[in-house]
């Protein structure tokens, strides 16, 4: 009786499974995720500094090859969607739970962005997405009030614009690129963060879209300034 007691116990008091209905809102401040997008993002940036473009390919389309016919599948299966909630809960947001994730748009992303081929351009704009983005939503969710395109505030603009800056100046200092010009380009730079960051492109996730506008722009500045 005493241990039928003790178990009945041990299962009121155990962590009940997250469901989608636990999961956080775009307009949530959702740290774990934030950490998470400048941790994953800026391990991707090293990987390619150490390994180079061949072998990131690689990797990236093995990444591809695993999380898209997952992300796919899951939404058809509801128990395989139950299991990625419970695994990958605390990194989800609520619109996630029934349509493809954020890591899938942003190895599509990387795809595009890789076929750039340059590796200082390659690897700034993985920074910026790293850090700008992420900053960019805190200071918005936390500071916002001046809301100026697609739900977006001036708040959080702001913020991408000062850490893309400072990134890109970090960046081009240390790897001597530009220095003559640094008060020019590293401004411009925090401006095309900032711009990647506020910009729509129709319904489509950030993730893929903020890479694809970033290093477009970022290719101008280069050919513009002789960063290439």
């Amino acid at each position: 009786m005493e241990s039928s007691i003790k178990l009945m116990h041990t299962k009121d008091n155990s962590t009940p499974a997250m469901d989608h209905q636990d999961l956080k809102l775009k307009s949530d401040l959702h740290i774990s995720r934030k950490i998470w997008h400048c941790l994953g993002i800026s391990s991707m940036a090293a990987f390619y500094l150490y390994f180079g473009h061949f072998k990131a390919w690689v990797a990236l389309l093995t990444l591809m090859a695993l999380a898209l016919p997952f992300d796919i599948f899951r939404q058809r299966h509801p128990q395989l969607n139950k299991f990625a909630i419970r695994m990958f809960g605390p990194l989800m947001r609520k619109s996630e739970s029934h349509s493809l994730s954020g890591t899938t748009y942003l190895l599509m992303g990387t795809f595009v962005l890789l076929l750039f081929r340059d590796k200082h351009l390659i690897v700034l704009t993985l920074l910026f997405l790293a850090f700008g983005d992420p900053f960019a939503s805190f200071f918005g969710v936390r500071f916002g009030k001046d809301r100026i395109l697609n739900n977006k505030t001036l708040q959080g603009t702001l913020a991408a614009f000062a850490v893309c800056t400072t990134v890109s100046a970090l960046y081009f200092y240390a790897t001597n690129i530009m220095t003559e010009r640094l008060l020019i380009v590293a401004p411009i730079s925090g401006l095309i963060g900032a711009l990647s960051e506020l910009i729509p492109i129709g319904k489509l996730d950030d993730n893929l879209t903020f890479p694809i506008i970033a290093a477009s722009l970022l290719w101008v500045l280069f050919k513009v300034y002789g960063g290439v």
